[in-house]
């Protein structure tokens, strides 16, 4: 199995209710076809770089996952037929994002790395 991740971006049209439904729905869609969900972030609100179907902003929300890789043809294809879904990116990760995507949920790196003591004159 590979380990996969799928950024999209859910029109802003929709209710809070109805984004909970459709993540829900994509994210039960993965695992009933034998996925294995690692990370899951709700990015919210952001305002887009330039307008897809004259929207200035979308509900993003990210997902990393394990799965064979015959999945990530279906799953796209449900994406593409979605309405609500405006982009979507699906990435295959290496050995090296891996291995970063681990660090930063450990708070080794990225924006939630944790700060080392200062290091006293009796520990040097």
């Amino acid at each position: 199995m590979n380990q996969y991740e799928t950024t999209f971006i859910v029109t802003p049209v929709l209710s809070d209710e109805d984004v909970k439904k459709t993540v829900k729905e994509y994210t039960d869609f993965l695992v009933s076809n034998g996925a294995e969900i690692v990370e899951e972030a709700h990015w919210g609100l952001k305002q887009m770089a330039y307008p897809i179907k004259k929207k200035t902003t979308g509900i993003y929300h990210h997902i990393e996952y394990r799965a064979a890789s015959d999945l990530i043809d279906k799953f796209e294809l449900s994406l593409r037929r979605d309405e609500s879904i405006m982009r979507f990116l699906s990435v295959k990760l290496d050995k090296y994002s891996k291995k970063y995507n681990d660090d930063k949920r450990a708070g080794l790196v990225g924006r939630n790395k944790k700060k080392q003591e200062p290091k006293t004159d009796k520990e040097a």
